[in-house]
């Protein structure tokens, strides 16, 4: 299995390790690493069975003043947004320590700039790929509604009520 991690963020694939398919044609993906995984899945000449996508990255619906505000505050204190970034994914679970990977204001804007489309999901299916979404309902990041309403045409969607960003139910 190849998992792309989430922006800012180093191997957390154990929060999904309940919906994992530990096979070595499967591709997954949180967050911003689901963008990096589909790009993967479309493009990839290997064996890939099934791409599984965490909590999408989904702001094609919000707002260009939303993006604006998410990058400005980025740029001005890269740690700080990381930090806020981290309380909202896990939000309304306490923070746990994450392993910080890479990031960088390019990266940022791919994530909140990327629109998910109807021939990208179609090209990967075309390859025989089966597509699996996962959705926490109290996701404080995406828009899940508009996630959900945009894969269901293209993938089996599993909405877990309860569940944030990592799909922790807390309540």
């Amino acid at each position: 299995m190849r998992f792309f991690s989430g922006f800012s963020l180093k191997d957390e694939s154990p929060f999904f390790e309940p919906y994992l398919k530990k096979s070595d044609y499967t591709v997954a993906g949180f967050s911003y690493g689901a963008i990096n995984a589909a790009r993967h899945a479309v493009e990839s000449s290997e064996r890939i069975d099934t791409l599984q996508l965490f909590s999408p990255a989904f702001f094609q619906t919000k707002k260009e003043s939303f993006r604006r505000l998410q990058m400005g505050g980025y740029l001005k204190d890269p740690q700080g947004y990381r930090e806020l970034f981290l309380a909202s994914c896990f939000a309304p679970c306490p923070v746990e320590e994450m392993q910080e990977g890479e990031h960088d204001a390019a990266s940022l804007h791919d994530l909140l700039y990327f629109e998910w489309d109807a021939p990208l999901m179609e090209a990967i299916r075309a390859k025989g790929i089966r597509i699996e979404v996962f959705l926490g309902f109290e996701d404080r990041i995406i828009d899940v509604q508009g996630a959900r309403d945009f894969f269901i045409p293209h993938a089996t969607v599993t909405s877990i009520k309860g569940a944030n960003h990592f799909l922790q139910e807390c309540l």
